[in-house]
C-alpha cells in the first residue's frame, strides 16, 4: 500500500471519528436560526457599536450648534494683595503702602447676527448626523448581507458534508464488492486498490468539507462576537422552499427602487447636501458680527475703613479782637464716621453696563475667501462621489441580474446532470452486479456522480445567494 494511500487511510479515520465526537456532542450544541444570528450580529457586532457611537457624537455636536444661539455668561472674581508703591484709593496719592483689594464681575453677551453662520451650522450639523445615522444603517446592511452569505456557505457545506458520507458509503460498497470478485479472480489488483482509492479520496473529501463547516462557522461567530469555543450549529430551512425563489428581474427597475432605498446612495446624497450647507455657513465669514452685551461689577479694599454718615455743627475759633480780646468764632460742621464694611463697599460700588458690538471683516488674509472656495470644491467632489455611487451600484445590479440569471441555467443544467448520472449509475450498478460491466466503468459513474451531486449542492445554493443579493439592493428583508 503506498504511502499516500495510507495517509488517506488516517485521514478517513480521523474524519470517522471527528464524525463520531460531534455526533456524541450534537446534543449539547446551540441551534443558531438565520434570524438569531442576524439579531445577535446587530446586537453585538463591535463594528455596529463603532458606527453608534460615531452617531452619538455628531447628536452632541447637534445639539451644541444649537445651544451657540443662547447667551453665553461668565463672572470674573479676583482678589488680590497689593504692597508697594501704589495709589491710595481714599487720597488718590501714590504712596508705600500694602492693602488688599477685591473686584467681582459678571458679564452676559449674546450674538444677535453672524451672517448666519449660526443657523446655518444648525443645519449642517443636523444632515452630518443624518450622514453618520446613514453609515450605521449601511454598516447594519452590509453585516446583514455577510451573515446570509456565510450562513447560506455554512447550509452548503453541510450538504457537501452530508452527500460525502454518502459518497463514502458507496465507496465501501464499492470496495468490499471489489475484494469479493479480487478474491474469486475477477478482479486484478488494480482494479482492488483503484476502490481503495475510492474510498480513501471520499473520506478525504468529508474532510474537507467538515472544515470547511468549521470555518464558516467560526466567521459566523466572529460576526455575532460569539465566544469562538462556543459550540454552535446552524438550522437549516426546508428546502423545497428554498429552491421555490424568483429568478427574473428587470434591471432597470431593480436600479430605480435601489436608488430610493439603498443606503449607499443615501449615503452618498446625504454627504452632498452637507457640502452644500458647508458653502452657507463659510460665506458667513464674510458679513459683519452683531454682538449684544451686558456687566454688573463691584470691589472693595482695606483702605476705606470708615465712612461719613453724617456731620454735627461746631463753632470753630478763626481768630481774636486785637482790642479787646475777644475770640472770633465761626459756624462749621464737623463729619460722622461710622465702620465701612465690606458689603456696604459691595453695595456702594456696584456698577452696571450695556452695550452694542459690531466686528466688521476688512481684510483677513483671504481666509474667509478660501473658506468658501474649499466649501465649493468640496461640493463638487460630493457631486461626483454621488453620481459614482450611482453608478456603481447601477453596474453591480446589472452584474448582479446577469449572474442570478446564469446561476438558475447552471442549477437546472447541474439538476439535469446529476439526475441523469443518478439514473446511469443505478444501470452501471446493476450491470456491474450481473457482471456486463468491468469495474473501471463503474468507478467512472461513481466519479462522474459523486461530482455532478457537489456541483448540484453548490449550484442550488450559488442560485439562491445571487437571489438574496438582489433582495438586499431593493430593500427586501433576506430571510430563508
Amino acid at each position: 500500500m503506498t504511502p499516500r494511500i495510507l495517509n488517506f487511510k488516517k485521514a478517513g479515520i480521523l474524519s470517522i471519528l471527528l464524525t463520531a465526537t460531534l455526533s456524541f456532542t450534537a446534543k449539547a450544541q446551540q441551534v443558531i436560526s438565520l434570524q438569531q444570528a442576524v439579531d445577535l450580529t446587530l446586537q453585538n457586532n463591535l463594528t455596529i457599536k463603532q458606527a453608534k457611537i460615531t452617531e452619538a457624537l455628531a447628536t452632541e455636536d447637534y445639539k451644541q450648534a444649537k445651544y451657540n444661539l443662547l447667551p453665553s455668561v461668565s463672572a470674573n472674581p479676583q482678589a488680590s494683595y497689593n504692597f508697594g508703591r501704589s495709589a491710595n484709593l481714599t487720597t488718590y496719592s501714590y504712596s508705600s503702602q500694602s492693602f488688599l483689594y477685591l473686584t467681582g464681575q459678571a458679564s452676559v453677551a449674546v450674538t444677535l447676527f453672524q451672517g448666519g453662520q449660526l443657523r446655518n451650522q444648525i443645519l449642517q450639523n443636523k444632515l452630518m448626523l443624518d450622514v453618520d445615522k446613514t453609515n450605521t444603517a449601511k454598516v447594519k446592511n452590509d453585516l446583514l448581507l455577510n451573515v446570509v452569505t456565510d450562513y447560506l456557505t455554512i447550509l452548503t457545506d453541510q450538504d457537501l458534508v452530508i452527500a460525502a458520507k454518502q459518497q463514502i458509503d458507496l465507496a465501501k460498497i464499492t470496495l468490499d464488492r471489489s475484494q469479493k470478485n479480487f478474491d474469486q479472480g475477477n478482479a486484478t489488483l488494480a482494479d482492488l486498490a483503484q476502490a481503495k482509492a475510492q474510498v480513501s479520496t471520499a473520506e478525504l473529501n468529508l474532510t474537507n468539507a467538515q472544515n470547511q463547516v468549521d470555518l464558516s462557522i467560526l466567521i459566523l461567530k466572529q460576526y455575532m462576537e460569539m465566544d469562538p469555543n462556543n459550540d454552535i450549529t446552524v438550522q437549516k430551512p426546508d428546502i423545497s422552499k428554498l429552491t421555490d425563489i424568483k429568478t427574473l428581474y428587470n434591471a432597470s427597475e431593480v436600479i430605480k427602487t435601489a436608488f430610493s432605498v439603498n443606503p449607499d446612495i443615501r449615503l452618498a446624497e446625504l454627504q452632498q447636501q452637507t457640502s452644500a450647507q458647508a458653502i452657507k455657513v463659510a460665506q458667513g465669514s464674510y458679513y459683519p458680527t452683531v454682538s449684544l452685551f451686558g456687566g454688573v461689577g463691584t470691589n472693595y479694599t482695606n483702605q476705606i475703613t470708615q465712612k461719613v454718615i453724617g456731620v454735627t455743627p461746631i463753632s470753630e475759633q478763626i481768630g481774636t479782637v486785637q482790642a479787646t480780646g475777644q475770640a472770633v468764632v465761626t459756624p462749621g460742621l464737623q463729619p460722622i464716621y461710622a465702620h465701612y464694611s465690606m458689603f456696604n463697599q459691595f453695595g456702594d460700588n456696584f456698577n452696571q453696563s450695556i452695550g452694542l458690538s459690531v466686528q466688521i471683516p476688512i481684510f483677513n488674509r483671504f481666509s474667509a475667501r478660501t473658506s468658501v472656495r474649499k466649501a465649493r470644491l468640496n461640493y463638487q467632489n460630493a457631486e461626483l462621489a454621488t453620481q459614482l455611487a450611482k453608478n456603481t451600484l447601477s453596474k453591480t445590479i446589472i452584474q448582479a441580474v446577469l449572474d442570478l440569471q446564469a446561476a438558475e441555467k447552471s442549477y437546472q443544467s447541474a439538476l439535469e446532470t446529476y439526475n441523469s448520472n443518478k439514473e446511469a449509475l443505478n444501470i452501471t450498478k446493476q450491470r456491474y452486479d450481473a457482471g456486463f460491466v468491468n469495474t473501471l466503468d463503474y468507478n467512472t459513474a461513481v466519479t462522474n456522480y459523486n461530482k455532478s451531486q457537489n456541483d448540484m449542492i453548490e449550484a442550488r445554493y450559488q442560485m439562491i445567494f445571487r437571489s438574496k443579493v438582489i433582495d438586499y439592493y431593493i430593500g427586501n428583508p433576506i430571510t430563508l
